[in-house]
């Protein structure tokens, strides 16, 4: 794990920090327009393999576009690089960021495997690179209203605690009118399914909370015939508080999907502790209002606003804010590469115990048993 202060910090404090964006799509253009609307950060450049992508960065205000980021690392002197492509790509990404000296903000998950994002971990700190990862619950309002509750610890001892992640399906919301991207539905290019895309910003946000996370048991659903799970239900012990968790995540069919589409609660022997209850008081009229400025945005050809005040955009707003800010000071980003890391290793237990049907204890238990096997003496004739 990369120490603080950063040995490699390049910056001084009156010049900007000069950002450029790996991939424009959905998420990294929330990461652009974030970065513009920053004190002290400069977007001066933005990679997409997609024209229409590059349009849309260049109509944000982006100085220059590449058509690979590969390209945009070697021509331009960066400080610093968001990693929004597909998973698949993260690694090639960061490899070709710590030959240029970049430091990376990479989207979850890390990569596609605990083994991969050792590689990745690696790479950067021979180049002296810091890597941060784009774990946002911890930062979403209404979360960290209940880490800050739960701090205060007004309901006690919490045996027990429940959270549910939901998002789209991965054809997008009925009616279907185009196709989906197709690397979210391809298991070597995206590593899994909603265990993956959802599951794992749960693992980040509950070990905020709790500590250390023991996988205990899992189970993984399809409820499409693709080829990765939409539906996943693990059970985790958190063993520093004696906590048990149930965590499910999903990505279903659904015309509208709830309003707040994380649900977290903590059962303590004196009180409960719900998101719900960290709720802005004006969450749904804000929420309607960007939802006409944004569809107003459409009818005008304008960029809707993807970092402002809005409740669930902010979080990514302060996860970049506060990764710049610790590139800017020379210390290590407070979510780094060794968090992003952790994160896939839960995924891959969970994986793991779902693909056998076994729960932890059943295990731990086969081991006993082999453990206690006595070897029979070998008899001579």
């Amino acid at each position: 794990m990369l120490s603080s202060p950063l040995p490699f910090s390049r910056r001084t404090d009156s010049s900007a920090l000069e950002l450029g964006v790996l991939g424009v799509g959905n998420i990294g253009m929330v990461h652009l327009k974030s970065a513009r609307a920053m004190d002290g950060v400069e977007v001066v450049a933005a990679a997409d393999a997609v024209p229409e992508n590059r349009e849309r960065a260049e109509r944000a205000g982006t100085p220059r576009t590449y058509d690979d980021y590969a390209t945009l690392l070697g021509s331009e002197d960066l400080d610093a690089a968001v990693v929004a492509l597909p998973p698949v790509l993260h690694l090639e990404a960061v490899e070709r960021a710590a030959e240029a000296g970049v430091d990376v903000f990479v989207e979850k998950p890390l990569a596609r495997s605990g083994a991969e994002a050792e590689r990745l971990l690696e790479t950067a700190a021979d180049a002296g690179i810091a890597v941060g990862v784009d774990h946002t619950l911890r930062y979403q309002p209404d979360i960290a209203g209940v880490a800050e509750e739960y701090a205060d610890g007004t309901v006690g001892h919490v045996p027990y605690a429940t959270m549910t992640r939901l998002n789209d399906g991965p054809l997008g919301r009925p009616p279907i009118e185009t196709a989906p991207p197709s690397w979210p539905l391809d298991p070597d290019a995206a590593g899994g399914g909603s265990l993956l895309e959802l599951g794992i910003h749960c693992f980040d946000a509950l070990e905020h909370l709790f500590g250390e996370l023991e996988v205990r048991s899992a189970a993984t659903d399809a409820t499409l015939e693709f080829p990765v799970e939409d539906a996943a239900t693990v059970l985790l012990r958190a063993p520093e508080t004696g906590t048990t968790i149930t965590l499910h995540c999903g990505s279903y069919q659904w015309e509208e999907l709830p309003e707040v589409n994380t649900r977290l609660r903590l059962e303590g022997v004196t009180g409960t502790i719900s998101n719900q209850d960290h709720l802005p008081g004006n969450f749904y009229a804000d929420a309607a209002n960007e939802a006409l400025t944004n569809v107003a945005s459409r009818v005008t050809d304008a960029e809707p606003t993807v970092f402002g005040p809005t409740f669930y955009l902010q979080a990514h707003y302060r996860a970049l804010e506060d990764f710049c800010e610790a590139v800017r000071s020379g210390e290590s980003p407070p979510i780094d590469g060794e968090d992003g890391k952790r994160t896939l290793e839960l995924a891959e237990r969970a994986y793991e115990l779902a693909a056998t049907g076994d729960d932890l204890a059943d295990a731990e238990e086969g081991d006993e048993r082999d453990d206690d096997t006595e070897t029979e003496p070998e008899v001579s004739v």
